[in-house]
């Protein structure tokens, strides 16, 4: 029974990639942060099949601790500051979590299981500033806020990581993917949830910004599977997770408020407030690698993705458990 170790586990990913691994016969181990609570509602379901142990990205000997104790045979580092406006307001904690804590991952694992093969999760942010359109493998990176500049450093830092001691360690540049678990902070989660409130009659109006950004959106759960697939090559490398397709946030809206029978027009309003300083416009990846070299392509399309998500969250409204799909 092959060993995985999941930094991030109680994240959206982190979920999804852990009933992959158990499916297919895994011994599943999650770092979580030392919390007064415990936020396992993405595992709750997972918690009696999974072991969890206490670590943290800004503690070298937790993580080496936890990497030596587990003996894992695949870690997938998939924790991070990982909400791009919270990057504005807190630059340095970005930092230290989201490029920083890679290396101090590695670290841990060139220590204590230098056969391992690690996995780095990093983001289509690092294009930010598009230098050519899809963006590709080798496309030039161009980071528009502190959460893609620290991504860089961590993508990079894998790399020099992989060249420099003989590390089994890839990076996929996975480009938006979304699902019912996604956080509620972030933009399609909040037109899902929105949608839903308002056509319950628990809310009005829903305030948003840049509707014409657009972005290469897929479903979470298609994406962990690469991430896995990536681990299985005979070779490290890099790859763009992406659908190809983009679209805006506008699009977004109008899936999410038909889904319900209501037209976004009457509802949404533009709020400065949630303007980036430095705006994205346009994300879309170019996939083609993953589908030619690991078999990979997404399953689900955007706007069944976004009447998953509305769906989920009507339900989640109506009752007071949390919906799980």
């Amino acid at each position: 029974m092959p060993t995985a170790l999941i930094t991030g586990i109680t994240g959206q990913d982190g979920s999804y990639l852990a009933e992959l691994l158990l499916a297919k016969g895994y011994s599943v181990v999650g770092i979580v942060r030392r919390s007064s609570t415990t936020p396992y509602e993405r595992i709750a379901h997972l918690v009696d099949r999974i072991e969890l142990v206490s670590a943290d990205l800004l503690d070298q000997t937790s993580l080496t601790d936890a990497v030596a104790d587990a003996k894992p045979d695949e870690i997938y580092n998939l924790a991070a500051q990982s909400f791009v406006q919270t990057s504005w307001n807190q630059p340095v904690l970005t930092g230290e979590f989201t490029a920083l804590g890679v290396t101090r991952i590695l670290e841990a694992m060139r220590k204590a299981a230098p056969k391992s093969r690690f996995y780095q999760a990093s983001s289509s942010e690092m294009f930010g500033k598009v230098q050519e359109v899809p963006q590709r493998e080798e496309t030039p990176l161009y980071p528009r806020s502190p959460y893609g500049v620290a991504k860089v450093y961590g993508h990079w830092i894998t790399i020099n990581y992989r060249e420099s001691f003989d590390l089994y360690a890839v990076s996929g540049i996975l480009f938006n993917h979304e699902s019912p678990r996604r956080g509620l902070e972030f933009v399609t989660r909040k037109v899902t949830d929105g949608a839903a409130r308002i056509k319950l009659g628990l809310a009005k109006e829903l305030r948003l910004g840049n509707l014409d950004a657009r972005r290469d959106w897929g479903f979470a759960g298609d994406y962990v599977k690469a991430m896995w697939l990536m681990l299985q090559q005979d070779t490290p490398d890099d790859y763009v997770v992406a659908t190809g397709e983009t679209w805006s946030v506008g699009q977004l809206c109008e899936f999410a408020f038909g889904a319900v029978d209501l037209d976004y027009r009457e509802f949404v309003k533009l709020d400065p407030r949630f303007m980036r300083p430095a705006e994205v416009d346009l994300l879309v990846g170019d996939p083609s690698k993953a589908k030619r070299q690991l078999g990979w392509e997404p399953e689900v399309g955007f706007r069944q993705l976004v009447e998953m998500m509305v769906e989920a969250d009507l339900a989640r409204h109506r009752a007071p458990i949390a919906v799980v799909r």
